[in-house]
């Protein structure tokens, strides 16, 4: 199946997977080719898929390093619909390790951080001057 991740500024992932497993309002949820139509709703969370190409181990055995793909999303849509999956979120961050990921989602919070304290300024300059005017009109 067809597994698109993609945010209002980009597609995070686009690729052919075997398996995709999210966490949605109700729970975990692993989606496989043949699963039947769905739509959920995501939680903030990771969810990890499997390319058809990566190596397979018994159920007993540990994973091997490279075998799972990992995205961490905020809230968000899952729409299955036939061969494709669709999840479209405000923000997504894909990485092929959990330590790598934990990484790139700091630092994505921060820069975030660092933009809302500047717009949160920008609005402040803006009200004064609005108010600023307004007792200009009074006078």
């Amino acid at each position: 199946m067809n597994l698109r991740v993609i945010t209002p500024s980009e597609v995070v992932v686009d690729e052919r997977v075997r398996k995709v497993t999210v966490t949605a309002t109700d729970g975990s949820r692993t989606f496989l080719p043949r699963h039947i139509d769905f739509v959920t709703t995501l939680v903030p969370s990771v969810l990890f898929y499997m390319r058809p190409g990566d190596r397979r181990r018994s159920e007993t055995a540990e994973r091997l390093p490279g075998e799972e793909h990992f995205v961490a999303v905020d809230d968000g849509i899952l729409t299955k619909v036939g061969d494709e999956l669709l999840i479209s979120t405000a923000y997504a961050v894909a990485g092929d390790e959990l330590g790598s990921l934990r990484r790139l989602v700091e630092e994505e919070f921060r820069q975030r951080g660092d933009r809302e304290r500047v717009a949160r300024s920008a609005l402040a300059r803006l009200e004064a001057s609005i108010v600023r005017r307004f007792m200009e009109l009074g006078d």
